[in-house]
C-alpha cells in the first residue's frame, strides 16, 4: 500500500479546475465491454487474420473509446486495457490517485519487466496470421501513478507480447514502455503532463499524464500463425491505475503511421490554436 500521509497529501489538491486550454475538448466517451472478440474487431486492420481470442481480468478493465482526439489523445477511436476501471479515463482529471482495486492476480512476464509484483492484470490474447509478414498497431500509455510516483517501485507497466517477446518498446530502443521510462524526466519528448499538481488538467481524461502515440512494429514475421498477448497491471500494489489505448482499426500488416483519422482535420484548427497547451511538462 502506498503511504497513507502521501495519499492524504495529495487529497488536498484533488479538486481540479478546468484550464483554459480545454475549452476546445470535447468528452472521451468510453464504453465497458469485456467480449474478447468485440475488442479484436475494433482493432483489426487490413492484411490480418484472427482466431483464439482469450481474455482475463476484470470486465470492467476492458472496453472501447470514441473522442479521444478531441479529448486530446492522439488518436480518436479504439479500445483500453486497465488495472482498474476503463470508464473512470473520462475527464477532466479531478484527482491525482484515481483507483479500482478488483483484487485479481498480477502476471508473472510483467513482474519480470519491472522486477516487482503486479496485481490487477488485464490481458487480450489471440492468434494471428499476417498477409504481408508485418504487423504494426498503433498505442497510447496512461496512468494515474504520473508524476508523483515516477522512478518508484509503483512502476505500472504493460506490454505486447509477441510470440513472447514484447514490442511495446520506447521508439528506437529496446526498452519497455512503463512509468519509469517515459515521464517528464526519462524521453519527455513522448511525455505529455495532465498532472493537478502542475496546473492540470491540460486534457480532458482523468490520468495525470499519458504518452505520445506509439507504433508497436514487427517486420519479416515467418510464414503461418503467431500469437500476440496484450497485458497489462499495477506494479506493487493495487492503486493508482493505468490504461493502455490502442486505435481502431491499426492492428494491420501495413504501417499506420501518419494517417489521420477523419476527425483530425476539424481538430487542427483547434489544434493551433491551443499548441501550446500540447506538450506541458512535469
Amino acid at each position: 500500500m502506498k503511504n497513507v500521509s502521501k495519499k492524504t497529501a495529495l487529497a488536498a489538491v484533488a479538486i481540479a479546475t478546468m484550464s483554459v486550454c480545454n475549452f476546445a475538448h470535447a468528452d472521451l466517451i468510453v464504453t465497458q465491454n469485456d467480449s474478447g472478440s468485440d475488442l479484436v474487431t475494433n482493432i483489426l486492420g487490413t492484411g490480418i487474420s484472427t482466431s483464439n481470442i482469450v481474455n482475463t481480468g476484470a470486465s470492467a478493465a476492458f472496453g472501447t473509446f470514441t473522442g479521444g482526439i478531441s479529448a486530446g489523445l492522439g488518436f480518436d477511436s479504439g479500445i483500453m486495457l486497465s488495472s482498474g476501471s476503463v470508464v473512470d479515463a473520462v475527464g477532466p482529471n479531478q484527482q491525482d490517485n484515481v483507483t479500482t482495486e478488483f483484487g485479481t492476480a498480477g502476471d508473472a512476464d510483467l513482474d519480470a519487466i519491472v522486477g516487482a509484483t503486479t496485481e490487477d492484470a488485464a490481458v487480450l490474447t489471440f492468434d494471428f496470421i499476417s498477409d504481408g509478414g508485418d504487423l504494426f498497431f498503433n498505442y497510447i500509455f496512461a496512468s494515474d501513478e504520473y508524476n508523483e510516483w515516477v522512478d518508484s517501485t509503483f512502476n505500472d507497466v504493460f506490454a505486447f507480447f509477441l510470440d513472447g517477446v514484447n514490442i511495446a518498446l520506447i521508439p528506437g530502443t529496446d526498452t519497455a514502455v512503463a512509468i519509469n521510462t517515459v515521464n517528464g524526466g526519462s524521453n519527455a519528448g513522448f511525455f505529455n503532463n495532465n498532472d493537478l499538481q502542475d496546473g492540470g488538467p491540460f486534457f480532458n481524461i482523468e490520468y495525470d499524464g499519458f504518452t505520445d502515440m506509439f507504433t508497436a512494429t514487427a517486420t519479416g514475421l515467418s510464414a503461418g500463425q503467431h500469437t500476440i498477448s496484450m497485458r497489462i497491471a499495477d506494479t506493487s500494489d493495487a492503486e493508482w491505475d493505468s490504461t493502455v489505448f490502442i486505435q481502431a482499426g491499426s492492428f494491420s500488416d501495413t504501417d499506420p503511421t501518419g494517417v489521420p483519422e477523419p476527425s483530425t482535420l476539424f481538430i487542427f484548427g483547434l489544434g493551433l490554436l491551443g499548441l501550446g497547451c500540447r506538450k506541458i511538462k512535469a
